[in-house]
Order: structure tokens, then C-alpha cells, then sequence
């Protein structure tokens, strides 16, 4: 199992000092927070994509290649990548080039992004969102696993002859996962190219979780993936930590209750019992920690959402250095509880591994492809059920 953070990039004013850092400050605390990820022992480092103030997560291959020129060990990954506003032969051609230079340490979460007014600075209406991830990413899918392309679509200028460079290291794409907080057609999307499905789990009750996992893992299985069980699950999360639980409570209180996202609505506890958010002690963190499993099964990934709301770089390097005792502990218990031929998480070498080392035979083979629903795709009627939230 993989366990690591994730980043939105955003710039918020810290509500105990009343200082706000500056775009060059947040940029170079980005770096120094996946630097200590890996420093700590943690597997991954996700950033998000956004492309309006007050967030500086705009060009996110930039900011993982120069953190992959600074790490030996850590996977770099997004959450997400807005395939909806990002035309799909530059995600594949920068994200092939990032996995080159990295030497296969990236994988990426599509997502479609929430933020009305960014889609038509992009030429996109935000009501063709769920049709424009469809279509980018079996665009996308394609320039990835097809050496040569001629493709039409709704949303952009055909492809006539085209081939993406640089083609994916060593014949195999980096792993996607599909990020989403409440649209059933994405964990369809994922399920339908065997692909990894990432739950956001932060905003949402644990049923709603569930309910979204659950879909997933059973079309997983109806495309002929493999069984339920061995559906590719991530899951976000948010943790506070400090020795004593009523300090972390204290101290944690302020940025809360100010967060621009959920800060002047419920409070502190009862978010907390509603939605995974654990602050605590360590081993609070712990068993909340591993309480996940219990409504999703047993998954493959696990990133924590920790610089947010305004939080000073010292205080999410302590975070880090908190997250890093509990590290073994978690990954121990994981496994122990982990059930047999529940897959591990993949990793480029796995995938080279999986594909017999060679671009000829590729895991990532065409959807349409898959045992037992040659004849499916997402237009198939069945499917569109779905996607209207009919099944």
C-alpha cells in the first residue's frame, strides 16, 4: 500500500498571524514539503491543478519534474489533472516526457475540475464537463497506447496520422487514476478502462464513500477487469496531529474555522464525525486511519491532505515528521488485515512487469478489448444507464 500527501497549491492567509505568503513563498514551500515527504518515508507526492487565483498550482509538470530532480525515491503524481480544460495530446506528451525524466517515479488522476468561470477561459462550457472528460480521455487513452492515431471528436480539431512524443517509457503509460467527490460517471469511466479510481474522501460522509467506491469495484468486474476485490482504490483524507489530542484541537481550531472551503459552517466536531477529517493524537489518526477499509475494502493508496487553510510551512513540516512515526505502524497493520490476491498498488515497474517488459504487450490494452465486454463502450446503453444514476 501507498501512503503519501497531496496539495492544492492553495495561498490562504494564516488566521493566527494574520500573514499571508506570497506566491514565490508557497511555490518554494511546495518543493520543500515533497522533499520532506520523501525524507520521512512516505511514497507520494500529489499537486493539484488550478489556474485562478488564489491557488499557485498552474503548471503541474513544471512543479514535478523540478521536485523529481531533487528525489530518488518518490512517486509524483496530480490531483488532479483537468482533463476537461487541457487538450488531451498536451497531457500526453508532458506527462510522457515528466515520466522519462523521472525515470518512470508519475502516475496522474484526471479529474474534471469544479471552478465555473476557468472552462471558457480554456474555450469549454462547464455543462459539457462530464462529456468532455469522457471524450479527452479516450483521446487520450488512445495517443498513449496507439503508436499512430486518426481520431475525430465533439470537442477539438481531428487527428489525422498523428503520433505523441515522446512515446511512454518503456512501451507503458503512467497509471491513471480517476479523481472524483459525488460524479458516479467517473468511477464508470475508470472502471470501464480498468484504470484506478480515487475517491477525494474528505468532504462527504463515509456512506457517500462508499456508495461511490462500491460502484467501481462492481463495474471493475463487469468489464472484466478482474474481481471486485482487485479494483485499483485510492483515497484522499485530512489528518491534525500533535502528542496530546487537545492540543492538536487547539491549535488546529482557528485555520478550521476559517478554511475557505468548509471554514464558518459546521464546526470542528461535527465535521469531524461526519466526514474523515481526524484531529487527534497519533494513534487517533491511526485508527481512524484504519477504519477506512472497513467501508471501502481493501485499497491501494492513501494521501493525506495536510498544507491547507492558511497552515505555516513549519507546522506541515511537523505534520510530516508526525505522519512519519505513524508510518510503520499503518503500513504493518495494512498489511496484516490485508486480504489474499488483493493487488498492490502499481508502480512503473509492475506495469513493465505486468506488460512482459515491452510496449508489444502493453497493460494498458484498448477497453473494447476487455474479457467478456468486447462489445461495450460508453455509449452502450447499459452504461449510459449509469451514468444518468439509473442503476
Amino acid at each position: 500500500m501507498q501512503f503519501g500527501i497531496f496539495t492544492v497549491g492553495d495561498v490562504t492567509t494564516d488566521p493566527t498571524t494574520g500573514t499571508t505568503p506570497t506566491e514565490h513563498e508557497r511555490i518554494k514551500a511546495t518543493v520543500a514539503i515533497a522533499k520532506k515527504a520523501e525524507e520521512v518515508g512516505l511514497d507520494v507526492f500529489a499537486t493539484g491543478e488550478h489556474h485562478n487565483p488564489p491557488f499557485i498550482a498552474s503548471a503541474p509538470t513544471t512543479t514535478l519534474a523540478y521536485i523529481g530532480a531533487q528525489t530518488e525515491r518518490l512517486i509524483l503524481s496530480t490531483s488532479t489533472t483537468l482533463i476537461t480544460t487541457t487538450d488531451p495530446v498536451l497531457i500526453a506528451e508532458n506527462y510522457a516526457k515528466l515520466q522519462h525524466l523521472v525515470d518512470g517515479r508519475v502516475d496522474l488522476m484526471m479529474g474534471r475540475g469544479n471552478t465555473g468561470p476557468v472552462y471558457p477561459w480554456f474555450g469549454k462550457d462547464i455543462r459539457q464537463g462530464i462529456n468532455l472528460a469522457v471524450e479527452n480521455y479516450a483521446l487520450l487513452h488512445r495517443l498513449w497506447t496507439e503508436d499512430v492515431v486518426d481520431w475525430q471528436g465533439r470537442f477539438r480539431s481531428p487527428l489525422q496520422g498523428f503520433t505523441s512524443t515522446p512515446r511512454p517509457l518503456d512501451g507503458v503509460p503512467p497509471f491513471v487514476w480517476h479523481g472524483s467527490i459525488r460524479s458516479p460517471e467517473i468511477a464508470e469511466q475508470a472502471a470501464y478502462y480498468g484504470d484506478g479510481f480515487f475517491h477525494n474522501h474528505i468532504f462527504w460522509p463515509i456512506s457517500h464513500t462508499q456508495q461511490m467506491v462500491r460502484l467501481y469495484r462492481q463495474r471493475f468486474e463487469h468489464y472484466g477487469h478482474g474481481t471486485a476485490e482487485q479494483a485499483i482504490v485510492g483515497l484522499g483524507g485530512q489528518f491534525f496531529m500533535r502528542k496530546n489530542s487537545q492540543d492538536a484541537v487547539d491549535e488546529f481550531r482557528p485555520y478550521f474555522d476559517n478554511a475557505p472551503v468548509y471554514g464558518h459552517g459546521p464546526s470542528l466536531e461535527d465535521f469531524s464525525a461526519a466526514t474523515p477529517l481526524t484531529v487527534g493524537s497519533p494513534q487517533q489518526v491511526i485508527e481512524r486511519t484504519l477504519s477506512f477499509r472497513e467501508y471501502v475494502g481493501d485499497y491501494q493508496r492513501q494521501l493525506f491532505l495536510i498544507d491547507h487553510a492558511g497552515l505555516p510551512l513549519k507546522t506541515v513540516l511537523e505534520q510530516l515528521d508526525l505522519y512519519g512515526e505513524i508510518l510503520p505502524t499503518l503500513r504493518a497493520e495494512f498489511a496484516e488485515r490485508r486480504a489474499p490476491g488483493v493487488p498492490d498498488a502499481p508502480t512503473h515497474a509492475s506495469l513493465v512487469a505486468a506488460a512482459g517488459g515491452g510496449k508489444d504487450s502493453t497493460v494498458y490494452a484498448e477497453a473494447d478489448s476487455a474479457t467478456g465486454s468486447s462489445d461495450r463502450s460508453l455509449d452502450d446503453p447499459e452504461v449510459a444507464r449509469v451514468l444518468e444514476g439509473e442503476l
